[in-house]
């Protein structure tokens, strides 16, 4: 599978931005989807992920109640919805496919990140 996100920018403190991640490929269901962040100087986190059909999300703690991920199975998109934004968000995201994984992973596939700049 391959993945293509798109969505990043730059956006002030307490602002809202969409990543979406296209996946090529057949038999989208069969991954888990994630999202993953790495800042200035930093390893690269987890941020959350959704299970196959949508139904379980789970989050990193620092994200808990402001970003939200979603998917679509006849789209094969999943999406990453950040709302109250803040300058430590700042950081390129990545979205990653696990095959029949648990939504935490691991991961095997992953796309090209996305830039997102929060100013304060």
């Amino acid at each position: 599978v391959q993945l293509q996100a798109s969505g990043g920018g730059l956006v002030q403190a307490g602002g809202s931005l969409r990543l979406s991640c296209a996946a090529s490929g057949r038999f989208f269901n069969n991954y888990v989807m994630g999202w993953f962040r790495q800042a200035p100087g930093k390893e690269r986190e987890f941020v959350g992920g959704v299970s196959r059909f949508g139904t379980t999300t789970v989050y990193e703690d620092s994200v808990k109640g402001r970003f939200t991920i979603s998917r679509d199975n006849a789209k094969n998109t999943v999406y990453l919805q950040m709302n109250s934004l803040k300058p430590e968000d700042t950081a390129v995201y990545y979205c990653a496919a696990g095959y029949l994984k648990d939504a935490r992973g691991p991961y095997d596939y992953w796309g090209q990140g996305t830039l997102v700049t929060v100013s304060s």
